[in-house]
């Protein structure tokens, strides 16, 4: 059978194409509770109307996309049994504990509290819906951790032993396996990635209603979302290069194949450089580095600009001398090109947001904000000046506010390329030297099964895309809402105003 076919390439198919997709969905779930949550804090403490409309207005796109996230989620779980019985069944004592905590945390914690944001408009005091939203920023926050706890295990197993009888890996130290240092800088990097994502999201949503908005009364909103949305870009972003340098370190020491992969550099160097980028076949050896930063792979793996780092010939054959006795499996190169490129998408489109962030914070600071006058109609609209240069204004202001809408899908991209990064630059490891990939799959599951599989979730996440795409795009043109008697009165008890009309809408449905 040729191997492309293989019911295991088919389920890591399967497996990648679905938790690619659940997570474009997770950063901006986590970072966007954590906004809402702040923009209704601005409306508790000051009372301006433009925190409360913001609030109402990314809370609508939080909820929209929350949604779908817990639709894609509910799949990934159902996979281990379909396509990874093997896995579940070596790992499932380990691997079940985190995974039981995030569903207590998200369908519990976090879902009894976003029912009352939702629902408590109009009938919670402000103070109490406001620490609703927060114990959901917290919610999210805590589920990604113990998801991210289960994944770090996979990258460098703590805390088990092997069952002789059983043969099954069973749970000794749950808080080693929440400890260790691979679950703080997993989480670390992806919680400040997500952040980096939330705020390209704003920025981009933020730049569109600026420059093309036809309602004045939205300015001030936009302002404060976009001022708002850089700065978290800018924090983020730096952050996200801090603790993906610290992961670095920590997968040179517990996965060095994956590092010199990362390089695709065949032999041990010393100092070990950086390309940029590579033209030819990184797969054999004979790619050519057309740019390259001396040193920096060293610093990756080091912290220092001059040790050696060693290649990917030399590590393959020390990994067969420790592992082809037991698992025989002689070769444990991932694949290079995909190790290579996705390692470099990862870090280009994430610092390339971070440098718009940087740029548009530059551009719209305070002494730079200018309001022009645009004749539109019968209505004069204010306009966003970037400087007090007109002309440079003019120059900047047309391809940086494109820029800013196409930036809010970069870090999406990001994140994807660096998940597809992590999980196959540990192959040919499921369990990283515990269990191979090609021992994980469930026996009993045909080529053809695992392909309609594939292929009725690919196409139910088509259809499931273009209704997100439709609800965002609908909310997005709608702008900020207008607020209401009740939005503007809120209740100073539990229970709310009293109602002429019980019948009346919910203060916060669609």
């Amino acid at each position: 059978m040729d191997l492309a076919l293989a019911p295991e390439t088919l389920a890591r198919w399967q497996f990648g194409i679905t938790t690619v997709y659940h997570f474009l969905f997770v950063p901006l779930t986590i970072s966007l509770a954590s906004l809402v949550a702040g923009l209704q804090t601005a409306w508790v403490r000051t009372g301006k109307e433009k925190y409360l409309r913001a609030t109402k207005f990314w809370g609508k796109l939080f909820l929209i996309n929350i949604a779908m996230g817990v639709v894609t989620g509910i799949l990934q779980e159902f996979q281990f049994g379909m396509n990874w019985s093997d896995y579940s069944r070596f790992v499932g004592d380990v691997f079940g504990a985190p995974l039981a905590f995030e569903a207590l945390i998200a369908f519990f914690f976090e879902s009894t509290f976003i029912g009352l944001w939702i629902f408590g408009w109009d009938r919670l005091p402000q103070k109490i819906h406001l620490a609703c939203i927060w114990m959901v920023a917290a919610g999210t926050v805590l589920s990604a951790y113990f998801i991210l706890a289960a994944n770090s295990w996979m990258q460098h197993p703590v805390g088990y032993r092997i069952n002789e009888k059983s043969g099954r890996a069973e749970l000794t130290d749950f808080w080693h396996v929440l400890t260790q240092n691979t679950a703080l800088a997993q989480f670390a990097h992806t919680i400040t990635a997500a952040f980096l994502t939330g705020g390209a999201f704003v920025v981009g949503i933020a730049a569109y209603h600026l420059v093309r908005g036809r309602r004045p009364r939205d300015i001030a909103v936009m302002r404060s979302s976009l001022r708002l949305g850089l700065l978290t870009l800018v924090v983020a972003g730096l952050l996200t290069a801090v603790t993906g340098d610290r992961l670095g370190k920590i997968m040179y020491e517990q996965q060095p194949m994956k590092m010199a992969s990362a390089e695709a550099l065949w032999e041990t160097e010393a100092p070990a450089p950086f390309s940029l980028f590579a033209v030819g076949d990184v797969d054999k050896g004979h790619n050519r580095v057309a740019i390259e930063v001396p040193g920096v792979l060293s610093f990756l793996a080091h912290d220092n600009f001059s040790d050696a780092v060693p290649g990917i010939n030399p590590t393959n054959e020390a990994m067969k001398e420790k592992y082809d006795d037991e698992f025989g499996l002689g070769d444990y190169r991932p694949n290079i090109p995909l190790a290579y490129w996705s390692f470099r998408w990862m870090i280009g489109f994430g610092m390339t947001s971070l440098g718009l962030g940087v740029l548009g914070l530059w551009l719209t600071r305070r002494r730079f904000w200018l309001a022009d006058r645009l004749r539109t109609g019968e209505d004069d609209v204010p306009r966003l000046a970037l400087t007090r240069d007109r002309e440079l204004g003019a120059r900047l202001g047309g391809w940086y506010w494109r820029l800013a809408l196409l930036t809010l899908l970069f870090p999406l991209v990001a994140n994807a390329w660096g998940w597809i990064f992590t999980e196959t630059g540990r192959q040919p490891w499921v369990v990283y030297g515990v269990l191979p990939t090609s021992s994980a799959v469930s026996p009993g599951v045909s080529q053809g099964e695992v392909i309609t599989s594939l292929t009725i979730y690919t196409l139910l996440y088509a259809a499931l895309a273009v209704i997100e795409a439709k609800l965002m795009i609908k909310y997005v043109k709608a702008g900020p809402p207008e607020l209401t008697e009740s939005d503007l009165n809120p209740p100073t008890k539990i229970g709310g105003h009293d109602r002429e009309d019980s019948d009346r809408p919910m203060a916060f449905s669609y």
